[in-house]
């Protein structure tokens, strides 16, 4: 089941950002930053009322008409049972009601990412409102993720 993250959320949100923050998987995000966008995440639980994350996903709005798919994980245990998938789709139904014309991302998988349309772009290519994150981040100036882009008109 998808549901909008809370606060109570957060914290294994954050473990399971870390967990593949750890690996080199995806870039984790400090637990302050997390309470300022929990209205950016959506969580995958097993029951309705379960406050066990099996993964999670954000959607960030950049601009009036441009969004960022980030912080995509899914417990390990959990892997290759459509989950990520599913969180995508639902990152994706969220942009339409919003009228978002592009999702962007930026990740270590592009291949997950290809599978439902996204095309590698040069970091260049996105608008210079996104690096703000960036400059905090410790891979910057040598940022070694993939940029990929969708529209959705």
């Amino acid at each position: 089941m998808i549901r909008k993250a809370t606060i109570e959320d957060i914290k294994s949100i954050h473990a399971l950002l870390k967990y593949y923050g750890d690996k080199g998987e995806l870039l984790a995000r400090p637990l302050s930053k997390l309470y300022d966008h929990v209205r950016d995440f959506s969580v995958f639980t097993e029951a309705q009322n379960s406050k066990k994350i099996t993964g999670c996903c954000a959607l960030q709005f950049c601009w009036e008409d441009l969004a960022e798919i980030r912080s995509l994980a899914v417990r390990e245990d959990a892997a290759r049972k459509s989950i990520g998938k599913q969180l995508v789709e639902n990152a994706f139904e969220e942009a339409y009601r919003f009228k978002i014309k592009s999702l962007f991302t930026l990740t270590y998988k592009p291949s997950f990412f290809e599978k439902f349309g996204f095309i590698k772009i040069d970091k260049a290519d996105l608008p210079l409102k996104i690096w703000s994150d960036c400059i905090h981040c410790i891979k910057f100036p040598d940022c070694d993720e993939t940029a990929m882009i969708k529209s959705l008109e």
